[in-house]
């Protein structure tokens, strides 16, 4: 039987060390993407990509909508138009409530009278102003 000794140990050391190297396939890389016809089919391929996202996105949208409406068609009506009021309203900077202004009884109110009678009364002086104009007689 052979006993070990301390001093025939070999001693073994392992190290890292970062070398650079250079990439085989950069260069085909390189030479694929400069290449103008691969210019034009990734390009092609990414204007693809695009639109099938925006179709995906489209049919989302589709298919929440006859959930939504499936599930509570009233309810889901009456949000899908206060939401579009709201919308017009922000795009047309309007002023005041259509929903409310679209029922007869908004007009029933005291001030639509008076409201009335001043629309007349400016579209009248408008009217006057244009006629003095147009015979050339002046208001002194």
């Amino acid at each position: 039987m052979h006993k070990l000794n301390r001093s025939d140990q070999k001693k073994t050391a392992c190290y890292d060390i970062d070398v650079e190297v250079e990439d085989p396939l950069k260069s085909q890389m390189s030479s694929f993407l400069l290449s103008t016809a691969n210019q034009q089919e990734i390009s092609a391929l990414d204007n693809k990509i695009h639109e099938t996202i925006e179709s995906i996105n489209q049919l989302k949208i589709q298919r929440d909508f006859m959930l939504s409406f499936s599930r509570d068609p009233k309810g889901y009506i009456q949000d899908w138009l206060l939401s579009q009021s709201r919308d017009l309203k922000i795009m047309t900077d309007v002023v005041g409530n259509p929903e409310q202004e679209r029922r007869a009884d908004f007009y029933q109110e005291p001030w639509s009278q008076e409201a009335v009678s001043r629309y007349f009364y400016c579209k009248i002086q408008q009217r006057r102003q244009e006629l003095e104009q147009s015979l050339g007689v002046r208001n002194t």
